[in-house]
C-alpha cells in the first residue's frame, strides 16, 4: 500500500471505506486525513449505493496512536497557532460528524486506540476489537488533556472508571473494553479480514458482526470497580491521592499503583482533566466538543504541553519538569480561564 497516500477513502461493495495509511507513525492523525475522512463522510452521507461506513489502520500494530502531536506542537512554538488550532477544530467537527452519523459506522481495532484514533471510533455505532486492541487517553502525561470527546464519552462510562481513564492515563485491554462499553463486539484477529469482507459484500451489519463475535475473558478491572467508584467519586484530585493513599495502606497493591502512576502526571493537566469529567456529564456532545476547542486554544499558551512532549515524545528522557510541580500550586481560577468562552472563535458546530 502507498504511504504516500495518507488515508484511502474508497467505496467497495457496499462499504465506504476508511483505511488510516500511516503505519510507521502508528496511523497518527494529520489536517489531511481529517478533512478527507470529513470530505468522503459528507459524500456517502448523500449515497444511497454506500449502506455502512468501515474504518481500519493499516499495519499490525495500530489502530491509530492519535494526532500529530509533535507536529502540533512544533507549530504553536514556531507561531503557527492558527494552523495548529485548524487541525483541532476540524478534528473535533470530524468528532461530531461520526457521532452523528446517519448509517452504521463500524471501527475495525486491532491495536493501539489511544487520543485522535479513539476520536474517530469510539463515537461510532460499533467498535470492534481484535486480540491486540489496546485503549488509552494518556494525556495527562504529556501536559494535555483528554479531548476528541472524552469531556462526554468518559463521564457515561461504568461508575467512576471514567475519572480513573481520564487522570490515571492507564492502558485498557479488550476484556476490560468490553466490560466498560469503549467496545462493543470482541473478534479474534484473524476473522476480522472476513467480518470486513462481508461487510463490503453487503452482509446485515448486525448478523455479521454476531457471526464472529466471541465471548470476551473476564475482565481483570471488575476487580477494582468498588475501589475505583470509592476513591474516583472525591471531589479533587488532591482527595482522590488521599483516598488512594489509604486504600494503598490497607494494603491495595492496585491503589498504590494507581497513585504512584498519577503523581507522574502534570498537576494542571489531571485539574483539567477532573474538571472535565465532572462537568461532562450534563453536557450534550456538541457543548462538549465547544468545551474541548476552548481548553485546546488556550493550553498550548501553558509550559506543560510543550514540556511534557518534550520530555515523553523527543528527548525521551521522561522527566518533565511540570510548572507548577505540585497540585497545590495549581490555581482554581487558572483552570477556570481554560473553560471560558472564546467570543468568535468559539467552535462551529454542523
Amino acid at each position: 500500500m502507498d504511504e504516500s497516500v495518507e488515508v484511502l477513502c474508497e467505496k467497495q461493495g457496499e462499504a465506504g471505506l476508511i483505511t488510516l495509511n500511516r503505519p510507521k507513525a502508528l496511523n497518527a492523525l494529520t489536517l489531511t486525513m481529517v478533512r478527507e475522512m470529513r470530505r468522503a463522510l459528507d459524500s456517502w452521507a448523500q449515497d444511497p449505493a454506500v449502506t455502512r461506513v468501515v474504518v481500519q489502520g493499516a499495519g499490525e500494530k495500530a489502530f491509530c496512536a492519535g494526532g500529530d502531536i509533535r507536529q502540533l506542537t512544533e507549530d504553536l512554538k514556531a507561531g503557527r497557532r492558527e494552523e495548529a488550532l485548524a487541525f483541532w477544530r476540524e478534528e473535533y467537527q470530524l468528532n461530531i460528524r461520526i457521532k452523528r452519523y446517519p448509517k452504521p459506522y463500524i471501527s475495525l481495532i486491532d491495536g493501539i486506540c489511544m487520543g485522535g484514533g479513539v476520536g474517530v471510533s469510539l463515537h461510532g455505532t460499533y467498535r470492534v476489537a481484535g486480540d491486540r486492541y489496546l485503549f488509552a487517553m494518556p494525556e495527562v502525561g504529556i501536559g494535555f488533556f483528554p479531548d476528541v470527546g472524552a469531556t462526554y464519552a468518559l463521564p457515561r462510562l461504568p461508575g467512576q472508571t471514567g475519572m480513573y481513564l481520564a487522570l490515571a492515563g492507564e492502558r485498557v485491554k479488550r476484556a476490560d473494553a468490553m466490560m466498560l462499553g469503549l467496545a462493543t463486539h470482541a473478534v479474534p484477529s484473524g476473522n476480522i479480514a472476513g467480518l470486513r469482507d462481508g461487510l463490503i459484500g453487503g452482509d446485515a451489519v448486525e448478523a455479521a458482526l454476531a457471526r464472529v463475535a466471541t465471548d470476551s475473558d473476564e475482565a481483570p478491572l471488575e476487580d477494582q470497580r468498588e475501589l475505583i467508584d470509592s476513591c474516583f467519586s472525591a471531589g479533587s484530585v488532591v482527595e482522590i491521592l488521599k483516598r488512594l493513599d489509604a486504600a494503598a495502606e490497607r494494603g491495595s497493591e492496585f491503589a498504590a499503583k494507581t497513585a504512584a502512576g498519577m503523581r507522574l502526571k502534570s498537576p494542571t493537566s489531571m485539574c483539567l482533566a477532573f474538571e472535565q469529567v465532572r462537568r461532562g456529564a450534563s453536557m450534550d456532545f456538541e457543548d462538549a466538543m465547544r468545551t474541548e476547542f476552548r481548553i485546546v486554544s488556550r493550553i498550548g499558551d501553558g509550559h506543560d504541553f510543550h514540556e511534557g512532549v518534550r520530555a515523553v515524545l523527543i528527548d525521551k528522557d521522561n522527566r518533565p519538569a511540570w510548572q507548577p510541580a505540585s497540585l497545590k500550586g495549581v490555581e482554581k481560577a487558572a483552570i477556570e480561564h481554560h473553560f471560558a468562552d472564546l467570543g468568535d472563535r468559539e467552535l462551529e458546530i454542523g
